[in-house]
């Protein structure tokens, strides 16, 4: 009697275990359930979309989930898809070369993270502070270059970033954005390796053990011999040239970028993938791969509300209410798992 008593509790320790762990797959499957419920029928080029619209917000969200490991934030995401994305349709107009602005993006994507990172990791200024000015820098920047050098250079009175049609680049390069590989879009295919990577990354690799011990104690980590201020400097740099990447996708699959915009309330969209998948905002706990889910997760939401015919003013509201659910679900959980294994 006692042994079944016992091997019930493990089991229900483990069940209780894994379901802490793998949140974000139940988080997921829930959402998509009342999805499935509230669409007119479900295709598949309904569910493959899903990919598509989670691209962008999911590759920024694994560069910030990074940096929420190390226990800090970036809100200069949004702002920084924004400027990036306007200077590589600059870019590509001149060039008429997508190797050309891809690699543009990334490097410009690494050197606005390192500009965050050298403040935070070695000035030692607070990541909030920082990335809130410097969200308002870049988007400022955006909006400036579009109305002054891009409209002197595309020769017009555009307030917004186009690529030109006539080049021989275009198609292609749009092609990219918005084809497909065995019904997968390639955008979609994109964030699963990148994930797929970064998954392998954070759990295998000696980096990533150093990611997760500066998140959760970073004295403890310092006299470890990690260089605390180096990986945090990296990882806002990891984050930048993950948004390059984005911004890149994101020209490719709109051939334009307006910098009024583009990119707005995007920090929080990433944050809000990186809260549904799970890690943990004050750092050194959670999975990469639940950020592929939370981001499929809010993007899921959103087309509930179109479903669901509700004003769309009212869809970042019900994204917040969300948000909050999450983190109240995320905190008050461990506590519930104790009170049941104390129980057991």
């Amino acid at each position: 009697m006692k042994a079944g008593g016992k091997k019930h509790g493990m089991s229900l320790g483990t069940l209780s275990r894994w379901c802490g762990e793998y949140s974000f797959i139940i988080v997921f499957v829930l959402i998509f359930m009342v999805y499935a419920l509230t669409s007119n029928g479900l295709t598949w080029s309904g569910i493959m979309n899903i990919f598509r619209h989670s691209a962008v917000v999911g590759i920024i969200g694994l560069g910030m989930g990074l940096i929420c490991m190390t226990g800090e934030i970036d809100l200069s995401v949004g702002s920084m898809l924004a400027l990036n994305s306007g200077l590589s349709v600059i870019l590509f107009n001149i060039t008429d070369s997508i190797l050309a602005t891809l690699v543009f993006a990334l490097l410009f994507g690494a050197v606005c993270g390192l500009a965050n990172g050298l403040l935070v990791g070695y000035v030692k200024m607070p990541a909030f502070i920082v990335t809130l000015a410097t969200m308002l820098i870049f988007r400022s920047f955006a909006q400036y270059i579009c109305q002054h050098i891009d409209k002197a250079l595309a020769g017009g009175g555009s307030s917004v970033y186009r690529m030109i049609k006539e080049l021989s680049s275009y198609q292609p390069f749009y092609g990219l954005g918005n084809g497909k590989v065995l019904t997968i879009p390639i955008v979609g295919v994109i964030l699963i390796f990148i994930t797929a990577l970064f998954v392998y990354i954070t759990t295998s690799t000696k980096y990533g053990k150093k990611v997760y011990a500066v998140g959760s104690n970073a004295k403890g980590a310092q006299m470890a011999g990690i260089n605390v201020s180096l990986m945090k400097v990296s990882v806002f740099a990891l984050g930048g040239i993950l948004t390059g990447l984005a911004s890149f996708l994101w020209v490719a699959m709109n051939a334009s970028s307006d910098p009024a915009t583009t990119g707005n309330s995007y920090e929080m969209y990433a944050i809000a993938a990186v809260v549904l998948g799970g890690i943990s905002m004050s750092g050194g706990k959670g999975k990469c791969l639940g950020i592929l889910f939370g981001a499929m997760s809010y993007t899921i939401i959103d087309k509930i509300i179109v479903a669901l015919k509700m004003d769309s003013l009212i869809n970042d509201a019900i994204k917040g209410i969300i948000l909050i659910l999450v983190i109240v679900v995320q905190i008050m959980g461990p506590r519930i798992r104790e009170r049941m294994t104390r129980h057991h």
